[in-house]
Parts: C-alpha cells; structure tokens; sequence
C-alpha cells in the first residue's frame, strides 16, 4: 500500500513540476513576466498559464501511470 502511495505522490509531483514550467516558458515565450512587481495583466497571465501547465501536468501524469499499471 505504502508502495502505491509514494508512486502516486512522485508521479503527481512531477507533472505537476513538468506542466509548471512548461507554462512557465509558453509565458516566458508570450512575453508575460511572472515575478513583475504588482498584479498587471501579463502577471496575472503569466500565474494562470503557470497553474494550468501545472494541472494539465499532473492530469497527464496520472493518466500515464495508469496506462501503464493496465499494461503489467
């Protein structure tokens, strides 16, 4: 059980990791700063494609692991 636990936790915190950053540079890319002072719009919009990186990464994530727990 702990096993399945920790492998589940891993997989989900690097999703999470990959998709962050992945939005990270598509806002990187976009001309959008992230760590600008105050909330302008390009920050805003730089923290929304950040958390939505993040979430699609762990939805991925997870669907890859499952496919390949079917699979053994």
């Amino acid at each position: 059980m702990n096993g399945k636990l920790l492998r589940e936790g891993l997989t989900d915190a690097a999703g999470f990791l990959g998709g962050a950053l992945l939005g990270f540079g598509l806002a990187e890319l976009a001309g959008f700063d992230l760590f600008a002072k105050g909330y302008g719009a390009g920050s805003m919009a730089a923290i929304v494609l950040v958390g939505v990186g993040g979430g699609l990464g762990v939805q991925l994530a997870r669907r890859l692991a499952n496919r390949s727990s079917r699979t053994k």
